[in-house]
């Protein structure tokens, strides 16, 4: 586990969080303003999140792979669009978690209360899904990359 811990505290794994907190915080602006327009109108806040996450999802995988990763060969596989769509689906059930955490804690919610469950939730999943976008999502592209000289960060065994 030190070991694996290890790999994030270098320049690239760096560059790396700072990209993918930058897509995460242009992701979030942009869900949040889904999630609100939404609720505007009528639908609940599970459907207001769930839609919103979807829609984001496709953004933040076309900006993650071409900008945070830098894969812009367009070799695409479906195991890593799988992937990826799997690491968010796992952050979405984390989501609507935290969510019906604060419901429960706080009762029920209003607008600003949603925002800011929306809010921590997004922050609380930032290192996990950099670790999920880095070592499952793009490794094998990263991989490849690797091999043909280009600066990525180096494979994690065990």
């Amino acid at each position: 586990m030190k070991r694996y811990l290890q790999t994030f505290a270098n320049r690239a794994t760096a560059v790396q969080a700072v990209k993918v907190a930058s897509v995460g915080v242009a992701n979030t602006v942009v869900s949040i303003t889904l999630f609100n327009v939404f609720l505007a109108f009528g639908l609940s806040w599970f459907a207001s999140v769930s839609t919103a996450f979807v829609l984001t999802t496709f953004m933040s995988y076309v900006v993650n792979r071409r900008w945070t990763f830098d894969l812009t060969d367009g070799r695409v596989s479906t195991s890593e669009t799988a992937s990826f769509f799997a690491v968010n689906g796992f952050a979405y059930v984390a989501t609507i978690g935290i969510m019906w955490l604060a419901e429960g804690l706080f009762g029920p919610l209003d607008r600003l209360g949603y925002n800011a469950a929306l809010l921590g939730a997004a922050g609380l999943l930032i290192l996990p899904k950099l670790a999920g976008y880095r070592d499952v999502v793009f490794s094998r592209a990263l991989g490849e990359r690797v091999a043909g000289s280009a600066p990525a960060p180096a494979p994690v065994d065990g």
